[in-house]
């Protein structure tokens, strides 16, 4: 890299800095220095300790476990996030060390007096409305701070649906709630802010989110980067396919879209600029590749360990069950860039340019070894909190194997602290999520309104995963991964559970067995995430597009087209649980996977007007139909699609053939 570049590359990752506080507000965050400095790292580092010791030695009642959890997370938002923007950022302001001291106080009010409120279940004293109340704003006020407004204002909408059902007319009436019953329930049970979220995030998301900070600090992101550079670099359009791949591999271990376009973006965007590509493009490739991230076992955003508790499906099953989707959503991404970089002319970096492969591996290859032990230990039947915790154990002991690669213990402190720091965005998103679950248990909203839109659709599967999908796109804006996955998969996906119950013959208002309640939940989720980069408010788009320094909106634009696979995977699994390994039968589940490539393919080069040249309208329309076709399972759909599809290749080879060999 050349000195110029390297100027570049630091311009880059500056300019990454500033758009990660733009579009992640996790990332805006107080800078303290002296004494306030060592207070904060005090109780973060405790906060990783307290995680730790339970995940050791056993995790306490749910209660107690989740409200220390929630103690800890509050006091840390409070002082490290400040109420206003125009705040200072460095200095402590007193109204946001009082709501510190309340975060605190209000969940180990439960701690406290737990065998009181135990004994008086059901009977709530005005002290305990009090605590309640004031546990429920600071949960509001700290996923405003962390997370966002969009998701502190469906939790509201939310709220107030919990009082005014009595008034509402049609099927989402209910009786209603008064005050009292709607803050014991939200707030000393386990039906809502202490639920199942904030549970998970108190076990298992915790534990994966210090698993990632120590994989940090021993360079496994910029392994990633180096060793997608060497397999794709050189190919055509080689960084592009270095932006898909690496993301994909930060996937793995990443909990967010915004800060993974930053993180591998502030590499992988200069580098596609300086190729050619067209900014708009640049941050699209990087914001589509980083958001798939989210669909990537085995951690998924930190969702899969959610979707086991909402399903009661095992862990190991839902990750192997997301492999199959996951990499047929990368495998579309990686054809539209191949398309594009045809299409542009564009070539790849020099051999010179690009580490080498087998010096890499020889160099720092022991950095994975925690990740594959990760994903043993899960297969294997370890526990998800006891593989997380062998699994940092394994980041530090893999680091230490080569002196060049050695942790220092001041990092081995660090990593304890940017840990806990990291873990606040999902603590007061699920916090907060927990208010929407314990709404929707208290109404029963979830049925309702999986019941309206089953009716909306006329009770025709493919209308009824349509209506799912806009749901889940709209609900899914702004809002973080697992915020997302709960809010959809409450919302959004018992409309299609009730379908598919329907049309199997079961009781839509039973329990449904996991080759239903998974798909379902499974589409929700990744129409909710595909909403990064879905305009108008495509986060991970626009995060994308800062870095390029290109429009916002036609950023978003050609995310869109880039990731035309996570809107035709979903509904291929929906309508062939097979992609989920349900029911498999070898000749089926090949012949799934065969159209399903071959119309993904087909649906990006129409999209992207190039196949193996410029595609015309109704190469493009062929392409586009006949890709569509090869979703539906049925044989007759799919040779029909296979067959305009094939019409369309040959008129490409016979023009390919007409036209002079490009240099």
């Amino acid at each position: 890299m050349s000195e110029t570049q390297k100027i570049q590359q630091g311009n880059a990752v500056a300019d990454a800095q500033e758009v990660l506080k733009k579009f992640d507000k996790e990332a805006n965050f107080r800078i303290y220095t002296g004494f306030f400095a060592k207070v904060i790292a005090a109780i973060a580092i405790s906060f990783s300790a307290f995680q730790l010791y339970t995940a050791i030695f056993g995790v306490l009642d749910a209660m107690i476990q989740r409200s220390i959890h929630l103690s800890f997370g509050l006091v840390l938002i409070y002082l490290l996030y400040p109420t206003s923007k125009k705040w200072s950022h460095t200095k402590l302001n007193p109204i946001d060390a009082v709501l510190a001291v309340l975060g605190a106080l209000a969940p180990m009010y439960i701690v406290v007096n737990y065998q009181k409120l135990v004994l008086r279940a059901g009977t709530a004293t005005p002290l305990d409305i009090v605590f309640g109340v004031i546990g429920i704003l600071l949960v509001l006020e700290a996923a405003r701070r962390v997370v966002g407004i969009p998701m502190v204002v469906i939790a509201g909408v939310f709220i107030i649906y919990a009082f005014v059902g009595p008034y509402i007319p049609g099927k989402l009436a209910h009786r209603g709630a008064n005050f009292e019953t709607l803050v014991q329930h939200l707030y000393f049970t386990t039906e809502g802010v202490f639920g199942i979220p904030l549970g998970v995030s108190s076990t298992f998301i915790f534990l994966f989110i210090l698993f990632g900070a120590f994989l940090e600090r021993t360079g496994l992101g910029q392994l990633f980067i180096d060793l997608a550079n060497a397999v794709a670099g050189w190919a055509a359009g080689g960084p592009a396919k270095v932006a898909v791949l690496s993301s994909a591999l930060m996937g793995t271990v990443s909990g967010s879209s915004v800060a993974n376009v930053v993180g591998t973006g502030s590499f992988t965007i200069p580098m596609m600029k300086r190729l050619g590509y067209k900014p708009e493009f640049a941050g699209a490739v990087e914001a589509t590749a980083s958001t798939g991230g989210q669909l990537m076992p085995p951690i998924m955003g930190a969702a899969a360990f959610l979707m086991a508790e909402f399903t009661n499906i095992p862990y190991a099953r839902i990750i192997g069950a997301a492999a199959v989707p996951a990499i047929l959503y990368y495998f579309g991404v990686w054809a539209g860039v191949h398309f594009e970089a045809k299409k542009s002319g564009l070539r790849g970096l020099s051999r010179e340019e690009l580490p080498k492969l087998k010096q890499i591996v020889v160099e720092r290859g022991h950095l994975i070894i925690p990740l594959v032990a990760i994903i043993y230990l899960l297969v294997t039947g370890f526990t998800p909190m006891k593989a997380a915790l062998w699994a940092i154990i394994l980041s530090i002991l893999s680091s230490w194997l080569k002196k060049s690669t050695r942790i220092p213990p001041i990092e081995i402190i660090r990593g304890l602290e940017a840990g806990a720091r990291a873990a606040l965005g999902v603590l007061a998103a699920t916090a907060c999520a927990g208010i929407i679950i314990g709404v929707v248990t208290l109404t029963g909203l979830g049925l309702k309104l999986g019941s309206i839109l089953v009716d909306l659709a006329g009770g025709h599967l493919v209308p009824t995963l349509f209506f799912t999908m806009i749901t889940s796109l709209i609900l899914g804006m702004g809002v973080p991964t697992t915020a997302n996955y709960v809010i959809t998969s409450t919302i959004a996906a018992p409309a299609v559970i009730m379908l598919l119950s329907k049309q199997a013959g079961l009781d839509p208002y039973s329990v449904a067995p996991a080759n239903i309640i998974l798909p379902a939940h499974m589409f929700a989720f990744y129409f909710g995430i595909i909403a990064d980069v879905t305009p108008p408010v495509a986060l991970a788009a626009f995060a994308g597009a800062g870095i390029a320094k290109a429009n916002p909106m036609k950023t978003g634009i050609n995310a869109t087209k880039l990731a035309v696979a996570a809107f035709l995977v979903p509904y291929i699994f929906v309508l062939n649980p097979q992609m989920l390994l349900f029911n498999i039968d070898f000749v089926g589940f090949i012949w799934m996977l065969i159209t399903s490539l071959v119309g993904i393919i087909a649906v990006a080069s129409a999209v992207n007007a190039w196949f193996l040249t410029t595609t015309r309208w109704y190469e493009r329309i062929l392409g586009f139909v006949g890709g569509l076709l090869l979703i539906d399972p049925g044989l007759t759909t799919d040779f029909i699609g296979i067959g305009l599809v094939g019409i369309m290749l040959l008129t490409q080879l016979a023009r390919k053939r007409k036209q002079p060999a490009r240099v």
